[in-house]
């Protein structure tokens, strides 16, 4: 069952980074790609119906491992305290900074939302790849399971680590570019003329970028841990996830050159998902590696809630992820197709 209620949140982690990560890539796009006033209304028509649902995963995510794993959860939440409230702070203004700015007229106004909503969107696509890059690296956790890190020391990797060094900014960047890219051809496939353009260009160009990142962190990850690889040299059917990662870009690629906006995107999703189960794969049966000493590691099994209650939460889970996956296929369903500017609102 722990192993079970690994891969649930698991997933629900990815849904929520390959979901809520098209709406972080279109802010991140949004004051470059969106010249006009109305190429900005598009944007946010494509996104307006779907950015908050999407948001919903996070919590569930995190409501999931506070049932599944509550030690974990207590950990890490007391321990990430100053950047999860910088993250609540970014979530906050970028739901501000879509909905306001619908109730304004003055320019003024509507540029200064605009702006607070494509910086917090940046931040946040930073941030969440700095948080995937600490339970990679590993935190200081002591003997009783807890820790603190202040948000820097001296940006290295070591025994007096900090929420941001070398190798957390790194992740951070992979995943703003990532989501860039993923955003843009989500942008591409519900726009049509020359911002369709504009943002496959977008895509065309960070694409490169994102390659080479891709590779630099998968150099800097066994250097920083080299113990990853020991799950992939234990089970060699790991090794297929980096085929799925670079085949997902060559996916992208392809797409992106016949125009395919669909495929491109779904290659985009292929990808993000490739990179997670890479990660989650590799720490297995790991969820927080301790940096200080190998004894200290939070795994599933340390963590874990009572069996009994693991066996009764996954009947409730099912019936709620029914409910959950019939309303976001009737949402996507319904708002299927390219946006217009007709009538108001997003």
């Amino acid at each position: 069952m722990e192993t079970l209620w690994f891969m649930i949140v698991a997933v629900m982690v990815a849904a929520y980074a390959v979901l809520d990560g098209f709406d972080l890539g279109a802010g991140a796009i949004y004051l470059g790609a969106g010249r006009t006033r109305d190429d900005r209304r598009k944007i946010l028509r494509a996104i307006g119906p779907v950015w908050d649902g999407n948001e919903v995963w996070l919590l569930a995510a995190g409501g999931t491992l506070y049932f599944a794993f509550p030690l974990l959860y207590a950990s890490s939440f007391s321990g990430f305290y100053l950047p999860l409230m910088m993250v609540l702070w970014l979530l906050m203004l970028r739901g501000i900074g879509i909905e306001l700015r619908a109730h304004m007229e003055n320019p003024v106004w509507v540029g200064f939302f605009d702006l607070i909503f494509c910086v917090s969107s940046i931040l946040l696509a930073i941030f969440f790849g700095a948080a995937l890059g600490n339970v990679v690296r590993g935190v200081p956790l002591s003997a009783d399971g807890y820790f603190f890190e202040p948000l820097w020391t001296n940006f290295r990797v070591g025994a007096n680590t900090g929420i941001l060094d070398w190798y957390t900014i790194l992740t951070g960047v992979i995943a703003l570019v990532t989501l860039t890219a993923h955003g843009s051809l989500y942008i591409a496939v519900k726009t049509e003329h020359e911002l369709n353009q504009r943002v496959r260009t977008v895509a065309m160009w960070v694409w490169p970028l994102q390659i080479i990142l891709t590779i630099v962190g998968l150099i800097a990850t066994c250097y920083v841990r080299p113990m990853v690889l020991n799950n992939y040299e234990q089970h060699a059917i790991g090794y297929l996830i980096p085929v799925v990662v670079f085949g997902s870009l060559g996916v992208m690629i392809y797409a992106m050159r016949k125009g395919l906006d669909k495929l491109a995107f779904v290659g985009s999703a292929l990808y993000i998902v490739g990179m997670l189960v890479g990660a989650t794969f590799a720490l297995y049966p790991v969820v927080l590696p301790a940096s200080t000493d190998p004894a200290y590691n939070l795994t599933i099994y340390n963590t874990a809630a009572a069996r009994h209650g693991l066996n009764v939460g996954i009947t409730w889970w099912s019936i709620a992820m029914v409910l959950a996956l019939g309303y976001f296929t009737f949402l996507f369903r319904t708002f299927r197709g390219k946006v217009r500017l007709e009538g108001e609102g997003y």
